[in-house]
């Protein structure tokens, strides 16, 4: 199990360059860690090392998953969210403890957050949609990630036409929110959802458009025709 980590270090370091890592830095406003790998060349590293376990039991690729995580490098914590959606035809409602203690401890940036729910936890919930209440309780979490974290799993979901109430739910929690990273995460989910409900999202902007803050608000409407997203940016 080790050495599989140690051969996945070693190849994103041999194909990291200053470069790529310095170019990277500029997406984040908080700090990450990255080796300064091209993110087609980490998904590559990625699929290559899952041929080597993709015999292994959840419980071990998890623990794998884990150990990538705790590194707090960017590109190992994309490697763990894809090896964590590899295994998705044999999710639990158990592994919501695991899903939702990798979001809260080791999270700490919105690549990572995005790539983990819109996959893995989107999943999950639909798989077993009972778990949409404790995503309801992570939009309530000091943890600013955990909120985006609330909205973005429910992207896949939304651009499906799945779980509007629900989202609506979510906004309404999130609505006056501070953090710009869950502004953005919910305005998006509502864009997502605008797809299959664009006049029951229309009206929601529209109806809180008074407390909403415009960065939620532009996200949630980019996609409507040009003559709704003037109507609702109208003061």
């Amino acid at each position: 199990m080790i050495e599989i980590i140690e051969k996945i270090r070693l190849k994103l370091n041999a194909s990291a360059d200053e470069k790529t890592r310095t170019s990277g830095l500029r997406f984040f406003k908080e700090a990450v860690t990255l080796y300064g790998v091209k993110t087609s060349v980490t998904l590559s590293i990625s699929r290559e090392s899952y041929l080597e376990i993709t015999d292994l039991p959840k419980n071990k690729i998890f623990g794998l998953c884990e150990t990538l995580w705790k590194s707090g490098m960017l590109e190992e914590s994309f490697i763990a969210c894809n090896w964590s959606y590899a295994v998705r035809k044999n999710y639990q409602p158990a592994d919501f403890l695991v899903l939702e203690r990798w979001v809260d401890q080791y999270v700490k940036n919105w690549a990572s957050c995005d790539t983990f729910c819109n996959h893995t936890v989107g999943t999950f919930v639909v798989m077993y949609p009972e778990y949409l209440q404790e995503l309801k309780r992570w939009a309530k979490s000091p943890n600013l990630w955990m909120r985006r974290a609330s909205a973005v799993s429910l992207i896949v979901p939304a651009r499906n036409g799945q779980f509007l109430s629900e989202i609506f739910e979510i906004a309404d929690i999130l609505l006056i929110d501070k953090e710009d990273m869950v502004q953005k995460g919910y305005g998006w989910m509502l864009k997502a959802a605008s797809k299959p409900y664009q006049r029951q999202v229309y009206d929601f902007v529209v109806k809180n458009k008074k407390k909403m803050p415009r960065t939620a608000l532009r996200y949630a409407i980019e996609k409507m025709p040009p003559e709704l997203r003037k109507k609702a940016m109208e003061r």
